[in-house]
């Protein structure tokens, strides 16, 4: 399910965009399955046209069948035909208490490359509304490898 965050097409999340993602991932808490780890995440994407959707971690007694919370909002994004994001906002912790900063794995950091631009991309992990950092994508997966590489010509 898509819902809009205004008509907002800036290339920078302002504080009060932010603040409105940072509640939306906090619902999402809420929603965590995590009985092995009791580790609960949350995510809520922001798309270049305004829209959010939110994501929780998913685990499974098959620990690989699991799904980070971050991908599960990509993902749904995708699968609802959006391509362009602007940023996403994380938080987790140990039972869904909010203690400290949750940066995102590698397997989800290589998933949000394959969508954004590395150095325009926000990375936000919130303990709450008013306690955040921002980092760019770049920042936490320097180097990376991407779609662009498979789409040069020899």
């Amino acid at each position: 399910m898509e819902e809009r965050l205004g008509n907002r097409r800036t290339e920078r999340v302002s504080a009060v965009q932010i603040c409105e993602l940072v509640g939306r991932a906090k619902e999402q808490l809420r929603l965590v399955y995590a009985p092995y780890s009791r580790f609960h995440v949350a995510a809520a994407l922001l798309c270049k046209d305004g829209t959010v959707y939110t994501g929780c971690n998913v685990e499974n007694a098959s620990y690989p069948a699991g799904n980070c919370a971050e991908r599960t909002a990509v993902f749904k994004a995708v699968s609802e035909g959006k391509r362009e994001f602007s940023c996403i906002v994380i938080m987790g912790g140990s039972l869904g208490k909010v203690e400290s900063y949750c940066p995102p794995c590698g397997i989800c950091r290589q998933v949000l490359r394959e969508f954004c631009r590395p150095s325009e991309f926000q990375v936000i992990l919130a303990k709450s509304e008013e306690d955040y950092q921002v980092f760019s994508l770049e920042e936490l997966l320097p180097e990376s490898f991407g779609p662009e590489f498979l789409n040069e010509t020899s």
